[in-house]
């Protein structure tokens, strides 16, 4: 029950990502792509800690509890 609800989660997560990024750059061209130095930088930032976020999420192998002797 609780990798069904951490997987859940994860793939939630990676949803949200990829929505956030497309929804920045919809309002980025509906604007034109114009805006100051200081807006277009935050927004390529952001963008890029998303998509390094849903990346990091899709590639993570969940690990098993080792047991020691």
């Amino acid at each position: 029950m609780r990798n069904q609800l951490i997987c859940l989660l994860r793939y939630a997560a990676i949803c949200g990502n990829v929505l956030f990024i497309l929804w920045i750059s919809f309002n980025a061209m509906d604007e034109g792509f114009q805006g100051t130095v200081p807006e277009k930088i935050s927004a390529v930032v952001l963008i890029a800690l998303l998509a390094t976020n849903a990346w990091l999420l899709v590639t993570y192998k969940s690990q098993s509890p080792q047991k020691t002797n």
